[in-house]
Formats: C-alpha cells, sequence, structure tokens
C-alpha cells in the first residue's frame, strides 16, 4: 500500500523505508511543500504534519517529529531542533549552538535524549500517535558521517561511538525514530487492512 511521508528529507524517507518494509508500507515522499510545524509538542507537530498529507495527496500519510532533548538545557532545543541556530535544517549551525551553549557545563551533565513522536492518518479520518526516545550523553566535538543533524554529538547509551559512527543498520536498531516507527508500523498495517 502507498503511504505518502510527509516529508522531503531523503535521508529519513530511505531510513523510515528500511525499518517500514516488513510491514507491507510503500514510502513515497512528499509531492509537496509540508506546512511549518506549529504546535507545543513533538507528538502535535507529527499529527499535523500527517492530516496535511492526507488532505495533501488522498493517501494514507505517515509523519514525525523529533529533535534532541538536553538535559541541562532543561529540554531544548526539543520541538525546536531543526531551526535551533535559525534557519531551518542548518544541521550544522545548529550542532555548533548547542555545543556552544554547553561549553561551561560539566561531561557529566551531558546527558540528552533523542525523542520521536510517529504518526499516521487515514483519509477516513482515523490516526494513532506513538513515542520513541533514546537517552545517551552528548560529546564535545563531532564524530562520524552517517546520519544527520545532530547525530554527530549523542552517544547512544551503553556505546562508546556516536549515532553518526554506527551503521545505518545498527541506528536502525535503537534509535528513537525506530522504536516509534517499529511500533507505529503494525497498527498502521491493521488500520489500512479494516474499515473504521
Amino acid at each position: 500500500m502507498k503511504v505518502v511521508l510527509a516529508t522531503k528529507n531523503l535521508g529519513k524517507v530511505a531510513e523510515l523505508g528500511r525499518i517500514l518494509a516488513p510491514y507491507g508500507v510503500d514510502l513515497v515522499p512528499a509531492s509537496y511543500q509540508p506546512g511549518p510545524e506549529t504546535g507545543a509538542s513533538f507528538a502535535e507537530n507529527a499529527l499535523a504534519k500527517a492530516v496535511e498529507g492526507v488532505r495533501e495527496t488522498g493517501l494514507p500519510a505517515l509523519a514525525d517529529d523529533s529533535g534532541l532533548t538536553v538535559d541541562a538545557l532543561n529540554g531544548m532545543p526539543g520541538i525546536l531542533s531543526a531551526r535551533w541556530a535559525g534557519a531551518h535544517g542548518d544541521d550544522r549551525a545548529n550542532l555548533e549552538l548547542v555545543l556552544g551553549q554547553l561549553t561551561d557545563v560539566p561531561d557529566a551533565r551531558l546527558g540528552a535524549a533523542f525523542v520521536c513522536a510517529a504518526a499516521y492518518a487515514l483519509p477516513d479520518g482515523r490516526s494513532q500517535v506513538v513515542l520513541g526516545e533514546l537517552r545517551g550523553t552528548l560529546v564535545r566535538a563531532p564524530r562520524g558521517s552517517n546520519g544527520f543533524g545532530y547525530d554527530p554529538i549523542f552517544v547512544p547509551d551503553g556505546y562508546a561511538l556516536t549515532s553518526a559512527e554506527l551503521s545505518p543498520e545498527d541506528k536502525d536498531a535503537i534509535s528513537h525514530r525506530g522504536q516509534a516507527f517499529r511500533a507505529l508500523g503494525p497498527l498502521l498495517a491493521a488500520a489500512l487492512t479494516t474499515e473504521p
């Protein structure tokens, strides 16, 4: 079943395509420009984007909103992660701003989490949102070239490598996005095969 993924981020399309393959979901990237994220939470933003995807395409739609929450920054950048430095999607500037804000924070207080809200919306009005979270610690200098966003400065709990140093398969197995979409995948598959 074709399902639109409400993003133009091809890295995210590839990542979620791998994660959702076992559920028979054929992801297609958005052919429209997704609107701004104006919700007050990851869940609100994800659901709004999924509903917009249905409205724009008439297809079932998936969306997510995810970001980095830093303990020493009271959970920020949070829902502002993609535009923390101002311009949306400037990964390097966002990462450098977070590191700059943590300059005087002791290493022992560099706890953080990646959080993801994953949502689906169907043309018949049904929808669902699930959350995934990956705890870890930030490092002071970027490492690795796999991944995007804050991956180069985030070391998942129990690992020595940053998310950007992990293989795509290893990252998918533990990531916040992987957790959320593995939980959402069977729910979406069931919803697509049942009447409301």
